[in-house]
């Protein structure tokens, strides 16, 4: 009897998301089918995830600007500005939403419920109350979430600073995934005894002071948790952690090209073309209530030995064994120039 309760209570949350969506309809005279693309700030790994989404797309033979249009749109760090953009995807009647990042997700689903939207970068989407499962969801939302591995970084880098106690990080209270991942990261360090030593920040412009602060307050080392007020601004805390010589790691792989020594994380081009592919299967006319949220299992290493001596640090043969790239010149946002790009060495 119990059994059947659950199966009641996700059948009626099911019935109750579907009482807010209808399949949107294409608005009269446009002939492109048009995806509206929210993104909170450009940052890094924004970057990649569009890079993804296009690659997906093309794949499947839909060209942008050709057979499918895709309208993206910033929110400049801005959330009454994503709430704004929302708002116009949904007036303007776009036939889906791609929506990166937790805030964007929460704009769209208000704005637009009737709207397919596909999520990607999204720390916890239950916490947005997209879904209570994977499968149990919002008829008109899925997506791909991005939970880091918080714990596993945390030990990660006791691996490699033995003597490591004090942990410091930068967070965005705005943020609901920052939040996150900053309780998931206090549970790890308990576990691990680790101090976690935190310094909050409200935009960008304000990473380069906040990271001194934080590096003032002694801390051993810096592991900066995916957060994304901070990664806009990446490079102004490998600056600070440069200067005071910190031993600094990223949330994301792609800060070891703008001053972290190391970094454990998800490849957000890989995360841009499952969030692609979810794209194409909606466009072609699977329901997304039948499509279980996803989530990034592939988890990386990448190294900056030259930062890394820098800040004080060696990787041991063993580490640079397990990492999946070394990088050894380069910056970010740009591409590696051949001979000191990021070198594979995983499997």
């Amino acid at each position: 009897m119990q059994a059947t309760g659950v199966g009641k209570r996700s059948l009626a949350f099911i019935l109750a998301g579907m009482i807010l969506w209808l399949p949107a309809c294409r608005r009269p005279g446009r002939s492109v089918f048009t995806i509206g693309v929210l993104q909170l700030i450009e940052s890094p790994t924004a970057r990649e995830i569009r890079r993804g989404i296009v690659k997906a797309l093309e794949d499947y033979g839909l060209q942008n600007g050709a057979n499918v249009r895709l309208d993206v749109r910033d929110g400049l760090g801005d959330l009454s500005e994503v709430q704004r953009i929302a708002r116009a995807f949904g007036e303007d009647g776009v036939d889906m939403i791609i929506a990166i990042t937790t805030p964007c997700l929460q704009a769209a689903m208000i704005a637009a419920p009737r709207t397919p939207i596909v999520f990607t970068s999204v720390a916890n989407p239950f916490l947005t109350r997209a879904g209570t499962t994977a499968v149990n969801h919002l008829p008109n939302v899925t997506g791909v979430a991005s939970t880091g591995p918080i714990r596993q970084t945390l030990a990660f880098i006791r691996e490699v600073l033995p003597a490591v106690r004090r942990v410091g990080t930068l967070w965005t209270p705005s943020e609901l995934n920052s939040e996150y991942y900053l309780g998931l990261l206090r549970s790890a360090a308990d576990d691990l005894g680790l101090e976690i030593v935190t310094v909050p920040v409200a935009n960008p412009n304000e990473v380069l002071l906040a990271s001194q602060v934080l590096i003032n307050k002694r801390v051993d080392a810096i592991y900066q948790i995916s957060d994304n007020t901070v990664n806009a601004s990446f490079e102004a805390l490998g600056l600070a952690a440069a200067e005071a010589g910190v031993p600094l790691f990223g949330g994301f792989l792609l800060s070891t090209r703008a001053g972290a020594c190391a970094a454990m994380g998800w490849d957000f081009f890989d995360m841009g073309y499952k969030t692609g592919s979810l794209a194409v299967r909606i466009k072609n006319g699977v329901d997304p209530a039948r499509i279980p949220f996803q989530s990034m299992t592939n988890v990386q290493i990448s190294l900056n030995p030259d930062t890394a001596a820098k800040q004080g640090i060696h990787f041991s043969e063993d580490i640079k064994k397990r990492a999946a790239e070394i990088v050894t010149g380069g910056s970010e946002g740009e591409p590696l120039p051949a001979g000191a790009a990021a070198v594979p060495i995983g499997p």
